[in-house]
């Protein structure tokens, strides 16, 4: 099968990307380096990879690019921590949503006079910002309040963009909800200010990074955004990429939307008191508590039943796993003067 992701040189288009080769696919990736600037990947030289440089909004360079392809990833969009939720409020409704309607356009002329079988569309556990249920199952986003943010509200738009391109023109879609993805890849995005958390600038306000950065640093005591007792899943980026692979390959997928989560349920705070521990072994944790952003959403607990239900989904990479890969690989960055 050959597929065109955009967005492939971000986080997450770096693991999907490299599934995706190892597991005999062809890919084509549009990236216009905006997030991070120009990066390197280990797969830049893979024979079943082509790459071009380009924005996911230029319509006639996109149509060039799917045209023969089989099916299409939409991953390119502004996304960062919740920093950006506020620096970045119009931007990421208004850019976002010409992105994802470039995409939809591409792959609607796509499929009615190429090949094209199908959208894989990447959301966000954002869609669920104002649910009060837990655990929170695909087609709460239907029932709950709209998301908050600009961000959260622009990709429940994504669903509703696949949901009116398989009205009007039947283009098959899946829908994918990543929960919280961790792993190595993520730098300090272009598109970020200068923020201070302490003494140490933020990572991206991607809570991971940030705490690694800032232990490593040497910050202590260490700063948390808001009482620590928010709740997350961290899903490590490998699972999160091979869950995306089975949504494309399964048949069951089709016309479906599946949240794709680790099972584990963690505080800030404890997320914090790992870190620390890994790098800081029995020193004593000290920590203070900084006045959180807005748009801090309390509590993220999916329900997973149906993606291991029907497409036998499991993300099974502890949290403990995946920073044992993140740790060193921020430490060298540090030095490098990635951070």
């Amino acid at each position: 099968m050959k597929i065109l992701v955009t967005g492939s040189a971000g986080f997450i288009g770096g693991y999907l990307v490299e599934e995706l080769l190892e597991q005999g696919h062809s890919v084509t990736g549009i990236d216009n380096y905006s997030k991070y600037g120009k990066v390197v990947k280990s797969y830049d030289s893979h024979p079943r990879y082509s790459f071009v440089e380009g924005d996911a909004k230029d319509v006639n360079l996109m149509k060039a690019l799917i045209a023969d392809c089989d099916q299409v990833v939409g991953l390119a969009a502004i996304i960062g921590g919740i920093t950006l939720f506020h620096q970045l409020a119009y931007e990421l409704l208004a850019e976002n949503e010409r992105i994802i309607a470039s995409t939809f356009d591409v792959a609607i002329w796509a499929f009615q006079n190429k090949k094209l079988q199908k959208i894989n569309v990447i959301s966000s556990s954002m869609v669920f910002e104002s649910t009060q249920v837990f655990p929170t199952p695909e087609g709460e986003q239907l029932k709950c309040p709209p998301p908050l943010s600009t961000y959260g509200f622009q990709k429940l738009a994504c669903e509703y963009f696949a949901k009116g391109a398989f009205e009007q023109y039947k283009l098959p879609y899946t829908i994918i909800r990543p929960f919280n993805a961790i792993g190595i890849g993520e730098k300090r995005a272009l598109v970020e200010k200068e923020i201070f958390s302490g003494n140490i600038k933020l990572a991206m306000s991607h809570v991971v990074p940030d705490f690694v950065q800032k232990i490593l640093k040497g910050q202590e005591p260490l700063h948390i955004l808001g009482n620590g007792a928010q709740i997350r899943h961290y899903t490590y980026a490998g699972d999160l990429a091979r869950g995306i692979r089975v949504c494309m390959e399964n048949k069951k997928a089709l016309n479906n939307d599946f949240n794709i989560s680790s099972p584990v349920s963690t505080t800030v705070m404890e997320l914090a008191q790992m870190i620390w521990k890994k790098i800081n072994g029995d020193k004593p944790f000290r920590y203070v508590c900084d006045i959180p952003f807005e748009y801090d959403v309390q509590k993220r607990v999916p329900s997973i039943e149906k993606s291991e239900k029907i497409l036998n989904i499991k993300c099974e990479t502890t949290l403990d796993q995946s920073l044992d890969e993140i740790i060193p690989w921020i430490k060298q960055q540090i030095e490098m003067g990635g951070f």
